[in-house]
């Protein structure tokens, strides 16, 4: 076969087979996969163990996101979107905005609000716990996806209890997921260079870990293409790839592409389209235990997550509605998709749309049986 022959040309038959027999992948193997000059190589052997794992089925979910304040603590040099009290662009939600905004993205069908915010200086432990009960009061079906790793740490501090007890007092009171976000780079060097004062890699890490130990699942991040090595990146990846080996408890892997724009670190060859797929599959590749790899549209814009679809990639994400902290960042992708614009992506990549939940489940939808992929010649 033409595929087999390609393969073979590429020097990298021997972890073509590696992969068809089950092994796992090292970081010698990864580094490889990175630097193989031929990228549909890299996406043929990634589009092979996607289809093992998922068939041609494609997900998004219809989801809207609400950043609760941008006034932060932290002045991570990467970041656009904090802001201090002195900002004259500085903003923090009241419960009832919040609610309202809820309210708003019910009547467009959604299912999951994903809700991240600053290390607000002044609110208190309560602002959050009445949070998600509010929004819970607004619809039970609602799953909250919120909070970041750095997060759950400042609202452990704010709360003077341990962060299983922060994490078990917020699940009580209607968190049902972790978001990834916060992850960027473990390196312990590329960490301290562009989120001076974040939280280490083992804390993020423990963070999860510990959600994960009380039942609760999350999904994980790789912020990419900033001043970090390939081996940086795979490092990164390793270490997820260790924690959901003991755990099992990461529904998906994001891959986030750095935005270049309107922050503190120069960047000279910001992510290519090349790199955005050629991390996408190295990801599907060397992540052997995790089921789903999303390609972040709102990072990548639609069209080159689409081609992802084709290189590892088996969910675009979601609706979204509104995003500020990548557009703040100078991200040019719109602010949201509609549900259409997302079913008719997927199925123009071949694929079955699947609309999913916070844990990458199907739900069920009128849609179903609409859209089917559109047949390669």
């Amino acid at each position: 076969m033409r595929e087999n022959w390609m393969i073979e040309k590429s020097g990298l038959a021997d972890l073509n087979e590696k992969i068809r027999n089950g092994q796992r992948l090292n970081d010698e193997d990864a580094l490889r996969l990175y630097t193989c000059p031929d990228l549909n190589v890299l996406g043929t052997m990634a589009n092979a163990v996607n289809a093992q794992k998922n068939g041609n089925r494609a997900s998004y979910i219809v989801n809207r996101y609400i950043n609760y304040s941008n006034y932060c603590i932290l002045s991570c040099q990467f970041c656009s979107f904090s802001r201090k009290k002195r900002d004259q662009d500085g903003f923090e939600l009241s419960l009832e905005e919040m609610q309202t905004k809820a309210r708003e993205a019910l009547a467009l069908g959604i299912t999951e609000l994903h809700i991240v915010g600053g290390l607000h200086p002044s609110l208190p432990f309560s602002y959050y716990t009445d949070m998600l009960r509010g929004l819970k009061d607004v619809s039970s079906s609602l799953q909250l996806k919120c909070f970041t790793a750095v997060e759950i740490l400042h609202l452990a501090w704010l709360s003077k209890q341990s962060v299983d007890d922060t994490l078990r007092a917020l699940r009580d009171c209607g968190l049902d997921s972790l978001t990834g976000g916060g992850a960027e780079i473990f390196q312990p060097e590329v960490r301290k260079q562009i989120a001076t004062g974040k939280e280490s890699a083992a804390e993020y890490l423990d963070v999860h870990r510990r959600w994960h130990k009380l039942g609760g699942k999350s999904t994980c991040t790789m912020l990419y293409g900033h001043v970090e090595s390939l081996e940086d990146r795979i490092s990164h990846m390793r270490q997820l790839r260790e924690l959901q080996d003991e755990t099992g408890g990461f529904c998906g892997f994001v891959p986030l592409p750095y935005q270049p724009e309107n922050n503190e670190i120069p960047v000279d060859r910001p992510p290519t389209g090349n790199d955005m797929l050629r991390t996408i599959a190295v990801a599907r590749l060397f992540l052997d235990n995790f089921d789903h790899v999303t390609a972040y549209w709102v990072g990548m814009g639609l069209k080159m997550a689409q081609v992802a679809l084709s290189y590892g990639a088996d969910d675009l994400h979601g609706t979204i509605v509104e995003e500020h902290i990548f557009h703040m960042a100078g991200a040019g992708s719109p602010q949201g998709q509609t549900e259409d614009a997302m079913r008719k992506a997927i199925v123009e990549a071949g694929r079955e749309p699947i609309q999913r939940n916070t844990f990458y489940q199907p739900v069920p939808t009128k849609n179903a049986v609409e859209n089917r992929p559109v047949k390669k010649p």
